[in-house]
């Protein structure tokens, strides 16, 4: 078993099977390419004391296991507000687009009572239920030996709302620690799997995209989502997360879902 979710070898990254996703064998969990595409946002220069504020991604189709070509470029530059542009290809092909807004990181005085951050709204990762996907005997997965996952607030995963603490369980990339934005979007795009109210043998509810907008950075290696998910008959959803780690609130994350009976 890999102890990393990829490694570069030349101009890709390939996967190992812990970026497995639940829905295909043969294809990663929205989290892994997610994450690996805001790493290359942050290091798109000129990104000195600029903070990644809002991410959104559009899955184009299903990420495949395989060795992938990550980019990203500066579309509107400046000083204190810049727009970026990401990309992940598989053969040539783009897979994942990506637009994210990156903010001048300032020092600004501010009083207090708009600084008071609201607590995470349930215990904390170590007095939390581990994840309900032991990985011992069971195939690799992002779900299952990628992340750790522990519900708390009296949820599981059942259907219904859910409180769950994710961190990474083996380094993004092969050599490095992983930054607080990609924990964040690893984690966020889980708010689906984890608040789902239908069961996964009777339908599909794939997320086609994914929002996090931040109004702080993360610290630590544990981000906790605060999930819900609501569907329509006419086959359209809508997954959101309140996101916070150890110290309060991060920010939200959002995900249109395509919903669909098996």
């Amino acid at each position: 078993m890999s102890d990393w979710i990829f490694e570069r070898q030349g101009a890709v990254y390939v996967p190992s099977g812990h970026a497995r996703g639940p829905w295909d064998e043969g294809a990663q969990h929205g989290g892994a390419p997610a994450a690996l595409l805001a790493r290359e946002i942050e290091r798109t220069a000129p990104g000195e004391d600029m903070v990644v504020a809002r991410i959104t991604y559009e899955f184009l189709g299903p990420v495949p296991l395989a060795p992938l070509e990550v980019a990203a470029r500066v579309e509107r530059p400046g000083r204190r507000f810049q727009l970026l542009e990401g990309e992940l290809r598989e053969g040539g092909r783009t897979i994942v687009r990506a637009r994210a807004v990156r903010l001048r990181r300032g020092d600004v005085p501010l009083p207090e009572a708009a600084l008071a951050e609201a607590a995470p709204p349930c215990e904390g990762p170590d007095a939390a239920a581990r994840s309900p996907f032991p990985a011992a005997g069971e195939p690799e997965g992002f779900h299952r030996t990628g992340m750790d996952i522990r519900f708390a607030g009296g949820t599981d995963y059942g259907t219904g709302p859910a409180l769950a603490w994710f961190r990474l369980a083996v380094p993004l990339v092969a050599g490095e620690e992983p930054t607080g934005l990609q924990r964040v979007v690893a984690a966020a795009d889980f708010g689906n799997g984890v608040s789902h109210v239908l069961e996964f043998d009777r339908h599909l509810f794939v997320n086609t995209d994914l929002t996090v907008h931040l109004h702080r950075e993360a610290v630590g290696p544990w981000v906790l989502l605060d999930a819900r998910t609501v569907v329509d008959p006419a086959g359209v959803g809508l997954a959101t997360s309140r996101l916070f780690d150890e110290h309060g609130a991060l920010g939200i994350g959002a995900q249109t879902l395509f919903v669909d009976a098996r």
